[in-house]
């Protein structure tokens, strides 16, 4: 690197080449500081290890408010909606949880409910959602995947929990014989669940913050962002470089490239492909080294990955072309992806033309 970066709250440098951090999903007591992760099978180089160890760091919510796998269990039975019901009522009664209850009845609007009508009280552990919960800590403290919970719960866009309500937990599917710790241990996150799970919980009549105008005012770690509600209609060429890997199947067995990889100058600038609020800054998928995640509007994401320089903050309201970060510095390349209600989407069909 060429030298330290500006110390701006949420501001961090990263080397792009640290593609073999582990994530690992300890439980902890709320409040405590999140346990380790376990050392990576394959050691960075000391240049890099040394790079990571001086850097400021701001810990994404799931991490420094880790959830508690204190579910409670409820057996599976048929309720009779009585005169003034309400399906919080109903939650509160059987103790099963409002999304959970209308998921597994076909309810899409939970005020039309009616008196006599048999409801299906989906069996199982539910979890309490407290204040500040994310997705992801949830199912990173039951060892569960959280597009499970996702399904399970029929949760959708905009994927933003309420405290006291409860989330219903499936049961674990991984390795036979695995106890919670082991699952917590092996859990991973990935684009799709930083976009769905990670939004801290709040007060079921609270709405979520505002996008801030610069890095200088950041939000609290705690504080659910409000998204763009309308797209601004097109994108911009993020860096300027050359397509070296395009976006669909690879060579190997199973690979793909939900984006395409430019090769760069080193240091060059990233930049917004489009206005929106960002929704993620930092290293916690490993693959993706350097990651910022900015949302646009009526489904629209976009994804900067192998960035040696982050330059904005979660929450952060950002104009096409704006820097957002920069590229490492040699022979560089940024990973670049779209996604369309998180479905990723070839760039290059999206981008302007260029000879």
């Amino acid at each position: 690197m060429s030298g330290p970066a500006p110390r701006l709250p949420a501001f961090r440098w990263v080397a792009a080449s640290a593609l073999a951090l582990p994530l690992a999903g300890c439980v902890a007591p709320r409040g405590a500081t999140p346990p380790a992760p376990p050392a990576a099978s394959a050691p960075l180089p000391p240049r890099i290890e040394a790079q990571l160890a001086g850097l400021p760091d701001s810990p994404p919510v799931w991490d420094t408010r880790p959830a508690r796998p204190d579910g409670i269990r409820v057996t599976a039975s048929t309720y009779v909606v009585r005169p003034g019901d309400s399906l919080g009522r109903i939650a509160q009664t059987t103790g099963a949880g409002i999304d959970a209850i209308a998921a597994a009845n076909g309810i899409t609007e939970p005020n039309r409910i009616q008196p006599g009508q048999r409801l299906r009280i989906p069996g199982g552990r539910y979890h309490p959602i407290a204040a500040g919960d994310s997705g992801i800590a949830i199912a990173r403290a039951y060892g569960i995947a959280w597009d499970r919970i996702v399904a399970a719960n029929g949760l959708s866009d905009p994927y933003i929990l309420r405290a006291g309500r409860r989330l219903l937990i499936p049961e674990p599917a991984g390795t036979p014989g695995q106890n919670l710790e082991e699952r917590a241990a092996a859990f991973r996150i990935d684009i799709d669940s930083i976009l769905t799970g990670g939004q801290p919980a709040i007060a079921e009549n609270q709405v979520p913050a505002r996008p801030v105008d610069n890095a200088r005012q950041p939000l609290p770690p705690t504080a659910a962002v409000a998204e763009p509600r309308e797209f601004s209609g097109r994108f911009a060429w993020p860096i300027d470089g050359r397509v070296v890997r395009r976006f669909g199947p690879g060579q190997g067995l199973g690979e793909k490239n939900n984006g395409i990889d430019l090769a760069v100058a080193g240091g060059s600038a990233i930049r917004a492909a489009a206005d929106g609020v960002v929704a993620y800054v930092g290293t916690g998928i490993p693959s993706y080294g350097g990651l910022i995640l900015i949302r646009h509007g009526d489904g629209w994401i976009t994804a900067y990955a192998q960035a040696a320089e982050l330059s904005v903050t979660r929450g952060q309201a950002v104009k096409r072309g704006q820097t957002i970060g920069r590229a490492g510095t040699g022979d560089a390349r940024v990973h670049f992806e779209i996604r369309n209600k998180r479905a990723p989407v070839d760039p290059l069909k999206l981008l302007p033309a260029r000879s």
